[in-house]
Order: structure tokens, then C-alpha cells, then sequence
């Protein structure tokens, strides 16, 4: 495994610790994450969508370029947040969005969930800061991207404050998929330490 996937723990004084996931924790992950897709997106598990939700240890922990990143609570996974290495994928995605975005070179976030008992406390905003980070210390990508479902409380606003627009599908003929498509800027490379000054002898 990549040393890449690997995140600083985060311990607020909230009692809150955000850490990369482990095998040991992709039970607790997978719960949160189920829990999103039945009582929030209401959709259901649908393999085709849902895949890495099955098997998050092939999604995200093997592959260098790729992480999960959890948040425990009093030993309980109470939140979740994820990169991936691909773009979305048309169709059903707009062709014109896949174009802009192409697997490879684009960052997906993906599985930003909080548990219904834990949300408005900044969990998402932490994790999304620190899967930046990462995508930053990876390498190799070129742009940050992240679709949402506006039907699910607070998605459409916590995303506007935070990134740009790139097409809203309710606005195309027949609605599309009804979902948003976002961009977030690029971070900054993390720094290369500097070496301190030979001293003059």
C-alpha cells in the first residue's frame, strides 16, 4: 500500500478523530455509507453505483493514488469521505462534463457522509480540507471534482459554498439526472522542505 493513502490523525478537542480508514474499520465505514444511500439518496444499493461501497478496501486502500479517510466517535465510524482516480464517466453524466474531467487526471471526491446524529458539527468541512490535502500530496491530478443529489438535506448548499458550479442537470432538457456537478480548485502543492543554511565555517 502507498504511503500516500496515509493522513495525519485528527483529534479535535470535540472528541471527534479524523483518520485514514484501516481494514479494521471498512465495517463501520460501510454502515455509514449504506445507511446515506437507503435513508438519504433513497436509491438503494444499485450495483453499478455502488460498488465501492461493497469493497472499499479495493476502492480506496490499495490503490496509491486513492484514500479513505473516516471520523470516529467514542470508537463508533461516524463519518466518511473518500478520493478516487476517475472522472465521471458519460453516460449517464453529460459527455461534455466526462470530457472536462477524464479518469487519470481528475481527483473525484466521493462518499462524504455524515451520520444523521453527528451532522452541522463541521465533519464534512474537515474532511473535505484534508482529502484536498491529499490530493495534493499525491501527485498527478489535475482537477478536483464531485457530483451531488440536491434532494438530500443541505448537499446543494454545503457544496455552493465551497466550490464552483460546472453544470446543474435540472436545467438541461428532461432534467438528466436531476443531480449538481461541481469543481474545486486545485491546492497548492504541498512544500518540499528547505534545508537549513550550511554554516559558515
Amino acid at each position: 500500500m502507498s504511503t500516500t493513502t496515509v493522513a495525519p490523525v485528527r483529534a479535535g478537542t470535540d472528541g471527534y478523530v479524523l483518520r485514514t480508514a484501516t481494514p479494521a474499520d471498512l465495517g463501520g465505514a460501510r454502515a455509514v455509507m449504506l445507511d446515506t444511500v437507503y435513508r438519504d439518496l433513497r436509491s438503494g444499493y444499485v450495483p453499478r453505483w455502488h460498488a465501492d461501497i461493497i469493497d472499499p478496501e479495493t476502492a480506496y486502500l490499495r490503490p496509491g493514488r486513492c484514500t479513505l479517510l473516516v471520523v470516529e466517535f467514542d470508537g463508533e465510524i461516524v463519518a466518511t469521505g473518500a478520493v478516487r482516480d476517475r472522472g465521471p464517466q458519460a453516460p449517464p453524466n453529460p459527455q461534455w462534463v466526462a470530457d472536462r474531467f477524464p479518469s487519470g487526471t481528475t481527483a473525484q471526491l466521493c462518499r462524504i457522509y455524515v451520520a444523521p446524529g453527528h451532522r452541522r458539527r463541521g465533519l464534512a468541512r474537515r474532511l473535505v480540507r484534508e482529502l484536498c490535502d491529499f490530493v495534493a500530496a499525491a501527485g498527478g491530478y489535475e482537477a478536483i471534482y464531485l457530483h451531488t443529489d440536491p434532494a438530500v438535506p443541505g448537499a446543494e448548499p454545503f457544496w455552493r459554498s465551497l466550490a464552483d458550479e460546472v453544470c446543474d442537470e435540472r436545467a438541461l432538457p428532461g432534467g438528466g439526472q436531476g443531480i449538481v456537478h461541481f469543481a474545486l480548485p486545485m491546492p497548492m502543492p504541498m512544500p518540499m522542505p528547505v534545508p537549513p543554511p550550511l554554516l559558515a565555517r
